[in-house]
């Protein structure tokens, strides 16, 4: 979707708050795009806020010796200590040129004073990311695929929601699979029920996106939730194989690409790439390797080795999530 200009982000902060997660994200990733459009060998570094020091600060934001643009995000915004409250409202007041700053707080109590204070600066800009209610998620479908240059009928879009569910990357990503399959022809309700009627994909690649995230039992809850509905377990174990190949791909291209070449390179459209991007940070080469043989195993399992399919799928979440290096 359509983010901000480089202007709009650069020598400013970007204040993002609330507690959806999928949206927040987006915001994120969306600041980033910005930087690259600016700057292609824009460097991207991140930390905890209850880790930001201005030290830290200062050294994050502070020119390299391949590019003077920077992206740093500060992610639980709501930990940062008190002791640097005071220095970051300083940096607000005087943000570098080169620099876009993104503050994430994750919604709560905790922290709103700081956030009542930065609202205030002249370089903020607030991007809220609130829960959706019953009746805005099929508006959000719609959004979704008008982004894509593609209109959707509202029962359609309401059915999509019934299919898929609302968790807000399952719908999104539902929304880029019709948007390029049907390349720009209108969506109508009998569309989504041949793609989506049975839910079975759309929740396949859901508990994939979790596993390769390291969430065991948000994996683990679309996974039950896809079986008792009668999703076949050979679509769970190639939507996690195929997840995995596409960030083996991504972790071994060359460094330095730009977004149009590395989504050649990598064979992903745009939105999942900036979904790579974030599950990469988790991973190396080794686990990425040892993740495809548990797949590899858990697929032979489930195609007649396993008397219980269910318990191997399961099993093979876990492994996953163990075999990831760093821990969520």
């Amino acid at each position: 979707m359509a983010g901000p200009d480089p202007s709009q982000v650069l020598g400013r902060i970007t204040l993002v708050t609330g507690p959806e997660e999928f949206l927040s994200e987006r915001a994120v990733q969306q600041v980033r795009a910005a930087v690259r459009r600016a700057d292609a060998e824009a460097e991207m570094s991140e930390t905890a806020g209850g880790q930001l020091t201005m030290a830290t600060l200062g050294e994050l934001a502070a020119p390299s010796l391949f590019s003077s643009t920077r992206c740093v995000v500060v992610r639980s915004l709501e930990d940062l200590p008190d002791e640097s409250v005071p220095g970051l409202f300083d940096y607000a007041g005087a943000p570098a040129e080169d620099v876009a700053l993104v503050l994430v707080h994750g919604g709560g109590a905790k922290g709103s004073g700081t956030l009542t204070k930065l609202r205030k600066e002249a370089a903020v800009t607030e991007v809220k990311s609130v829960a959706l209610t019953a009746r805005e998620y099929p508006n959000f479908v719609v959004g979704e695929l008008r982004a894509h240059k593609v209109k959707i009928d509202p029962d359609a879009a309401a059915f999509l929601v019934q299919a898929v569910g609302q968790d807000l990357r399952s719908l999104s990503a539902a929304a880029s699979q019709l948007a390029s399959d049907f390349e720009g022809q209108p969506v109508t309700i009998e569309m989504v029920k041949t793609y989506f009627g049975g839910r079975a994909e759309a929740k396949s690649f859901a508990v994939a996106d979790h596993a390769i995230f390291g969430r065991a039992a948000k994996a683990l809850e679309e996974l039950r939730w896809a079986l008792d509905r009668g999703t076949a377990p050979v679509l769970v174990t190639s939507a996690v194989a195929g997840g995995l190949r596409s960030l083996a791909r991504y972790k071994s291209a060359p460094r330095g690409m730009r977004n149009a070449d590395l989504m050649r390179e990598v064979g992903v459209p745009s939105w999942k790439l900036d979904i790579l991007r974030d599950q990469a940070r988790g991973w190396d080469e080794d686990g990425i390797a040892r993740a495809i043989r548990v797949v590899a195993t858990a697929d032979a399992e489930i195609k007649g080795k396993a008397h219980d399919p269910s318990y191997a799928l399961e099993k093979m979440v876990l492994d996953i999530v163990r075999n990831r290096p760093s821990r969520p």
